[in-house]
């Protein structure tokens, strides 16, 4: 693993002020344009990061006090949130946002070393210790702040990321069916090897290029003839 607990929480404030500095100021146009997700416009993108704050907050409060508090209550739940928030007006779902992610980070800051020890379990049914909320919560923010589609790319986002996202994607990729794919990384050399079926694909490019396509999103990678990157199956 090439993140550590302290890169995460820096992370985790850090993509936190982005996607709320990329919708400061937003109304209801704004928020009702397309999302880079299919289906989605900006207020569900939106409503999402802002439910995962408090499904977050969730853990923070298990591993607080050792009651046990699903992020969800139910996958159908958690669905509904989205929905029911993508039909508040603009100024309420921003209000959401911001006082969501303020309450996670009251919460990430009272936790002491004990606590961040605490086996807490995940929307997948990953037990995890909670030291990963906080990489749990960069993802989410930095990932969709390119999905926001207000300018923000990959290439925009912390080298140390890109390469700790590319690990932990192609470590949840190596067991799941899909194409065989190499990835080497321009400058580092750095390298993920997904098993899968066929002669493996071997990619070349820029490391967010490679984080991008690991996430399955647009992404300028070909193979070294110029043939369209190989189709990975869902990331999550």
């Amino acid at each position: 693993m090439r993140r550590t607990f302290g890169d995460a929480l820096s992370w985790c404030a850090t993509g936190t002020d982005l996607f709320l500095g990329a919708v400061a100021g937003w109304g209801e146009e704004d928020y009702l344009a397309p999302s880079g997700l299919p289906g989605w416009t900006r207020k569900h993108l939106v409503a999402h990061v802002a439910a995962n704050a408090d499904a977050l907050g969730n853990l923070v409060r298990w591993a607080a006090t050792g009651e046990k508090t699903p992020m969800y209550s139910s996958p159908q739940q958690r669905n509904a949130d989205i929905e029911a928030g993508a039909r508040r007006p603009a100024a309420e779902l921003a209000a959401w946002l911001t006082s969501s992610a303020e309450r996670l980070a009251a919460g990430i800051a009272g936790l002491d070393d004990v606590r961040w020890n605490a086996e807490v379990v995940t929307a997948q049914g990953r037990t995890v210790p909670a030291t990963e909320i906080p990489w749990m919560r960069s993802r989410e923010v930095f990932v969709h702040a390119v999905d926001l589609g207000s300018g923000i790319a990959f290439r925009d986002l912390p080298a140390g990321f890109l390469t700790a996202l590319a690990d932990d994607i192609a470590a949840k990729r190596g067991g799941a069916a899909g194409p065989a794919v190499v990835l080497v990384a321009d400058g580092t050399g750095d390298r993920w090897e997904l098993p899968g079926g066929g002669a493996p694909v071997t990619l070349d490019g820029p490391p967010a290029e490679i984080a991008a396509y690991l996430a399955g999103r647009p992404h300028a990678l070909t193979t070294a003839d110029g043939s369209l990157a190989p189709s990975l199956p869902a990331w999550l």
